[in-house]
């Protein structure tokens, strides 16, 4: 009970430190990241500058987490293994965009702003936590086309 309370309880913490920092930083606001991706129109670097300041901590943080032999909370890293590009992840990236594109809005920056305006992102909310579902529900790679496509 002891260590899963103080894991819930940090990973409360960072979440709302990560949210937090997309408030502050306008990324909760759609019309700020659709500004972003109108780089024909009226282009708002602003986000830009938030993955620049993202990027410059997670370089040289991450390999010196990875250099630990487990992570402070949990048994072992979770990591993801397969390197393979595919239809499943091809599919999900082009929804994630689409959905980005229309809506001003990635899972973050929409939970994030529950917070803030709740009335107007609820609808995008409900489309990712139905995409989420199903998501689930797609069939993983079969195990001889999973191995081949790791070596490749």
């Amino acid at each position: 009970r002891g260590p899963l309370m103080r894991e819930s309880l940090l990973s409360l913490l960072a979440g709302c430190v990560f949210g937090a920092g997309l408030a502050l930083s306008g990324m909760t606001d759609p019309s700020r990241v659709l500004g972003f991706l109108d780089v024909a129109g009226d282009w708002d670097p602003t986000l830009a500058f938030v993955m620049g300041g993202a990027l410059l901590v997670t370089f040289p943080s991450f390999p010196a987490i990875l250099r630990r032999s487990r992570p402070w909370l949990r048994a072992a890293f979770s990591l993801p293994t397969r390197k393979a590009v595919d239809l499943r992840l091809l599919a999900g990236a082009t929804f994630f965009g689409v959905g980005w594109g229309l809506a001003g809005f990635c899972p973050g920056p929409a939970v994030a702003a529950l917070a803030l305006a709740p009335a107007a992102v609820w609808p995008f909310v409900a489309a990712m936590i139905a995409g989420m579902a199903l998501a689930q529900r797609l069939p993983e790679p079969s195990e001889p086309a999973r191995a081949s496509a790791d070596r490749q």
